[in-house]
């Protein structure tokens, strides 16, 4: 009895030490919390869905990640996932990963994770494929399930905007700006108090709209994919013209970033380089305090970050948890 007794007082004292991570905000252009400066260095998930069908979504998943170094997660949501699944159980396994995030230490971004044009509803692969109502809806129920849950600290809204030179429609910023001002409201209005994070043109890498035309909101962020072949070397002053120069007035959060070289397995355009793409984004990101995550944490989506379910790092995965265990937390 008395060992039962200990054991139920070590969960509760547990619980209420992992109950509720430092909430963050948005100041000026930098994310803080009541204790400061909170610079953000994590990896991105695959989706909670294939995870779970592969017999992977579990605690030690995540405490692989902390390990390697991350101090935030990304659960990337696929539409076509979320239609199968059903929005009560697909929250049910989001609730898992939060609290084991939660557990962890490691905040989570949840990342509505489709590519194409969402003003004209066509996509680039049926796994994408939504509606404006779908996505408003998904993030009204994000908005008043995790309202108060400081470890669901930022909501991406939509993870890679794009036309596809045409071939799925039009959308001018002025569109796209009131689709994600539409969505904000919704999220606000029922609560959450997590920071959406908006994603520019092609891909989300290109932000050179906010300058003249930002978005129409408080406390939020910007995202760009600065993956090494959107533009040749030297990166660096191209990176300022498209999307780093925003970090001078609003955060910006690189939600993917990676490498794989050209013989790896799953090279594909865009992301084909080498560590030299590591050391010029890495240094750029922690000479202007940029948070970024790493795509992705398994073996078999590319980049990948580890070879097998024993968390063999890839080339890029050693880079990268290289670079992790080095970040300021």
């Amino acid at each position: 009895m008395r060992a039962l007794i200990l054991f139920i007082l070590s969960a509760t004292i547990s619980f209420s030490v992992y109950a509720q991570l430092d909430r963050v905000s948005v100041q000026g252009n930098k994310f803080v919390t009541e204790k400061g400066l909170c610079i953000f260095r994590g990896l991105d998930a695959s989706d909670p869905y294939k995870l779970k069908a592969d017999g992977h979504w579990n605690k030690q998943y995540l405490s692989e990640m902390k390990n390697w170094g991350a101090n935030i997660v990304r659960f990337p949501v696929h539409p076509l996932n979320w239609q199968k699944l059903g929005k009560d159980k697909y929250i049910q396994l989001l609730d898992q990963g939060v609290a084991w995030a939660t557990e962890l230490g490691l905040y989570v971004i949840i990342d509505w994770h489709s590519i194409g044009n969402l003003r004209s509803e066509l996509f680039q692969d049926p796994m994408y494929e939504t509606t404006r109502k779908e996505t408003f809806e998904f993030w009204k129920a994000m908005a008043e399930h995790y309202k108060d849950n400081s470890t669901v600290a930022f909501f991406e809204l939509f993870n890679e905007p794009t036309d596809y030179h045409g071939q799925l429609g039009t959308c001018t910023w002025a569109q796209w700006k009131e689709l994600m001002e539409e969505m904000i409201v919704i999220v606000q209005a029922h609560g959450a108090k997590a920071i959406p994070l908006v994603a520019g043109f092609n891909w989300a890498y290109d932000l050179t709209e906010v300058a003249n035309n930002p978005i129409a909101a408080e406390g939020i962020a910007y995202v760009s994919h600065p993956y090494p072949m959107k533009r040749d070397k030297p990166w660096e002053s191209q990176w300022t013209k498209d999307w780093g120069y925003v970090a001078e007035k609003y955060p910006v959060f690189l939600t993917e970033i990676g490498f794989c070289g050209k013989e790896d397995r799953g090279a594909h355009v865009p992301v084909i380089s080498d560590e030299s793409y590591g050391d010029a984004i890495i240094n750029y990101c922690n000479t202007r305090g940029i948070s970024y995550t790493v795509w992705v944490f398994d073996p078999d989506w590319a980049p990948m970050l580890i070879n097998d379910w024993k968390f063999t790092p890839t080339r890029q995965g050693t880079y990268f948890k290289k670079a992790l265990s080095q970040s300021v937390k």
